[in-house]
């Protein structure tokens, strides 16, 4: 498995028990932290990780903000946990990431085999959905 798709399996992971625990400040670093350890033996770039589930923190509301408006059929609220957290992970990647690093059609991608992987029937065309809409705003906002 690649190193950066494990990366982003124990984000997801993490992402998950902070938002389950309603996002108590600064404890974030410390789930990844645990996660690595226990699950990341075999990630040569941990920095990859950190870089990501740091990002997502810090850029929250507005990462919300943008799935909330580029889901047409579910509200924001309706959307299951795991789904909303493969969206921030993506979210993330999409808006925050240098594109040379990461470009935006393998963070769709990625989020895709995620939502595949972890998330329920359907979650994966949803999520396709919504990451699509998204990258089809911020090409148009690039121009």
């Amino acid at each position: 498995m690649a190193t950066r798709h494990l990366c982003r399996i124990l984000v997801l992971q993490s992402l998950y028990e902070w938002s389950f625990w309603g996002y108590p400040e600064g404890k974030e670093d410390e789930i990844l932290d645990r996660n690595l350890e226990e699950f990341g033996n075999d990630i040569d770039e941990p920095e990859f990780a950190r870089k990501i589930l740091k990002g997502v923190a810090k850029n929250l509301e507005f990462i919300d903000g943008k799935i909330g408006s580029n889901t047409r059929s579910i509200q924001f609220e309706q959307i299951s946990l795991l789904e909303k957290n493969i969206l921030r992970l993506a979210v993330y990647e999409l808006c925050f990431q240098k594109h040379e690093e990461v470009p935006q059609k393998v963070a769709i991608n990625e989020a895709v085999e995620l939502a595949k992987n972890f998330a329920s029937d359907g979650a994966a065309k949803f999520i396709n959905a919504v990451l699509g809409s998204i990258y089809d705003e911020t090409m148009a906002n690039a121009e």
